[in-house]
């Protein structure tokens, strides 16, 4: 019974995102709904339509206890974006839980929510200045690792339930810029023998190292997104509070000029740089901008 009314809720959500008439009551949870329609409105202010979308569903494990049954499921949107005279594919993943009692839903909520990773760890930044790598930066190679690895995780490197920072720190690593040969979490950048710094893997932690670093890993911040290259990182504080708490990366450029992003957590790939879409999202959210040196 749980599975039918699962199914139809997945494909409620699908059918919604493509019907501008519809106001989405009954079709989602109150927690979502409002993302979801934040979302539309995105589009509508960019001049942009969704003219297909694809959601495929699959039952990852369940629990029973007496009348009630937990199930935990993976969900995969394909979103046919039509911006302007181009057409591109944004597309989501996302393992969630619902909980059904009597057959009915009860609740629906993703397993790793966006904007919930809280350590802020102090760090320090290296004082002496490293001359740049020859070669410079591989914006290329970044973008094709963060393509590669969107919807999974590099076996080479450990992986978190709060992945986010750990994706874009791989990403640029693959864009060339080496690690520094520091051991001490709070210094450096590094990963290494199942160990690795702040600045590697927490967002807070990651936006101010690039704020000022003159290690291997250096960057320039930016005014406004569409200053931005792929390649480039975008860092958020979802409450406004000076406590940053995700890291994109910018894989490409949408018709206007504006950063498409990719990111780990909840796995996204082409989505819109600015995140109204995001449960996590507050009309308090802050953004830093940097260009990768």
């Amino acid at each position: 019974m749980w599975m039918e009314t699962l199914k139809a809720y997945i494909q409620n959500q699908s059918q919604w995102m493509i019907h501008a008439d519809a106001d989405g009551r009954g079709y989602f949870l109150r927690e979502e709904q409002e993302s979801f329609i934040r979302k539309k409105q995105m589009y509508t202010d960019r001049n942009a339509f969704i003219v297909n979308n694809q959601t495929n569903g699959s039952v990852l494990r369940t629990t029973e206890s007496e009348d009630k049954v937990q199930v935990d499921y993976l969900v995969h949107y394909s979103f046919l974006i039509k911006h302007g005279f181009d057409f591109y594919v944004e597309e989501i993943s996302q393992e969630r839980r619902a909980t059904f009692q009597d057959g009915d839903m009860k609740s629906d909520e993703p397993v790793n929510v966006e904007g919930n990773y809280r350590e802020l760890p102090k760090i320090e930044r290296e004082n002496e200045s490293i001359a740049p790598t020859k070669g410079g930066y591989d914006r290329l190679a970044a973008v094709r690792y963060a393509e590669r690895w969107w919807n999974t995780f590099n076996p080479a490197y450990k992986s978190f339930e709060n992945d986010c920072t750990n994706y874009i720190s791989q990403s640029l690593h693959a864009g060339g810029i080496p690690m520094t040969s520091q051991s001490i979490k709070s210094k450096g950048w590094w990963m290494r023998n199942n160990s690795w710094s702040y600045s590697w893997s927490v967002a807070n932690a990651m936006r101010w190292y690039l704020s000022g670093s003159k290690s291997s890993l250096q960057a320039q911040e930016k005014s406004a997104a569409h200053l931005l290259l792929p390649g480039d990182v975008i860092c958020y504080d979802f409450d406004g509070d000076g406590h940053y708490q995700h890291t994109t990366i910018v894989v490409a450029k949408d018709p206007s000029g504006e950063p498409l992003v990719n990111a780990h957590t909840t796995n996204s790939r082409m989505r819109y740089w600015g995140y109204e879409d995001s449960t996590a999202y507050t009309k308090r959210i802050q953004y830093k901008f940097f260009h990768i040196l």
